[in-house]
């Protein structure tokens, strides 16, 4: 099983720690981009705020490695 990571605001995220997730908190669009792409090797799902998945755009997304989840 591959690795768990949450991108998005702080307060958003932050809890996931207490989980053993990798938290990459990015507060602006580039700062999302800028956590997607030093995603931890081997990531196999990215936790995504609402923010997050507006920055990152339909196509990255759609992909299936990693497997994204948006939080409602």
């Amino acid at each position: 099983m591959g690795a768990v990571a949450a991108i998005g605001e702080r307060t958003r995220v932050a809890g996931f720690a207490l989980a053993g997730v990798t938290v990459l908190v990015a507060e602006r669009p580039q700062e999302v981009l800028d956590a997607w792409a030093d995603l931890p090797e081997g990531t196999a799902l990215v936790i995504v705020t609402p923010a997050a998945a507006r920055a990152l755009g339909p196509e990255r997304l759609a992909a299936t490695r990693p497997l994204t989840a948006v939080m409602p």
